[in-house]
């Protein structure tokens, strides 16, 4: 298994529903859920870690002239 911080959003995502489906299936001894719950927790926090460095990306939080906090394009400033 590829370390978790070298995945894409993409391959996190795909390893995780491949988790969570197994799991579902009931086919994996107490131990191995265990693992996959463990990864599976790691691949949800990189996968939220990776959405929010994609949001930051594309948006930035801009003042208006009335002090005002509000979402902006990235960019805009």
């Amino acid at each position: 298994m590829p370390a978790i911080d070298t995945l894409t959003f993409e391959q996190a995502l795909a390893e995780l529903e491949s988790i969570v489906r197994q799991l579902e299936a009931g086919s994996v001894d107490l131990e191995s859920a265990v693992r996959f719950y463990e990864r599976g927790v790691a691949l949800r926090r990189r996968c939220e870690t990776r959405l929010a460095e994609a949001r930051m990306s594309v948006e930035s939080i801009a003042r208006t002239p009335e002090g005002e906090t509000g979402l902006a394009p990235f960019g805009t400033e």
